[in-house]
């Protein structure tokens, strides 16, 4: 037995060994020319120590897009749990062409991300796109959707919403799909209804797939850059421009590739240690109260 364990082992180190250089290469890479001032003008692994960590922690713009980031992606990710958790009670029960709805749900989930932004961008155009000529079908204004920083930004939301709204809906129904149906007919015996059935019973017994399904879209949504780069190029201004998408200016638009090195590894930190606290405080407040 041992011997067959030993050649298992065997035959998965090659895919284990590509793993580990597909992961660890470009991560050990990057911190090392995170440390050099390789830029347009002197292309090269030279050293020049914390140079680069020193000017970023003074970048003004770095920061705010940080910030900026965190709350288009816990505003979206917030909206995309309830929607989809909704959608995800709707099919659950019986409800005619469940299949199809289902499938219908899942659509946006698989457009490509930078067509599914071109047409978005077609919809809400300020003077040729069928948003406006919605809004003035009501009586109201045009709406300056990609020109002012306000509406820009509620556009980029709404986009990742309807974009990733379906992938909640997949999680928290195999979620629903997966429960015990004991507690429910015990509720139904003692009286209870809909809603305290569903905040005394399904609700606690899904925490941990909610916990579940935030952290896995917060780590997604933190990653915005192919709508804003396709959407508002980070503008009016820098008003929608995201973490990724200032390392992208820094790094292969402006080269300067030392700078961006040292914003990414920074920028991948800061995100492991807020998820990881998040992840906690929800496991805390969440599957706490299912206990």
């Amino acid at each position: 037995m041992y011997g067959l364990t030993r050649y298992k082992l065997f035959f998965l180190l090659p895919g284990l060994l590509m793993l580990l250089a597909i992961i660890l290469f470009p991560l050990l890479f990057t911190i090392r020319v995170s440390f050099s001032g390789w830029d347009a003008i002197r292309p090269g692994l030279d050293w020049i120590g914390g140079t680069n960590y020193g000017r970023l922690f003074v970048d003004g713009r770095f920061w705010q897009s940080l910030s900026r980031l965190g709350m288009m992606a816990v505003s979206a990710v917030a909206i995309e749990y309830v929607l989809g958790f909704g959608l995800a009670l709707l099919v659950w029960h019986q409800i005619r062409f469940r299949r199809l709805v289902r499938v219908l749900f899942l659509i946006p989930m698989m457009t490509t991300p930078v067509v599914m932004a071109v047409i978005w961008r077609t919809i809400f155009h300020e003077s040729l796109g069928p948003a406006n000529d919605l809004v003035t079908l009501f009586g109201f204004a045009p709406v300056q959707w990609l020109t002012n920083a306000q509406w820009a930004t509620f556009v980029v939301i709404l986009i990742d919403v309807w974009q990733w709204t379906p992938f909640m809906f997949l999680l928290l129904l195999a979620g629903l799909l997966s429960l015990p149906r004991e507690p429910l007919l015990a509720a139904a015996i003692d009286g209870a209804g809909p809603v305290r059935t569903f905040w005394n019973v399904t609700f606690p017994a899904m925490a941990p797939i909610s916990v579940g399904a935030i952290i896995i879209r917060l780590i997604e949504a933190s990653k915005i850059m192919e709508t804003v780069y396709v959407i508002t190029s980070g503008g009016p201004g820098t008003s929608t421009e995201t973490s990724s998408y200032y390392i992208f200016i820094r790094g292969l638009r402006d080269f300067q590739i030392g700078y961006a090195a040292a914003l990414s590894i920074t920028y991948l930190v800061i995100m492991i240690v807020l998820l990881t606290i998040i992840a906690k405080l929800l496991a805390k407040t969440l599957i706490k109260a299912e206990v």
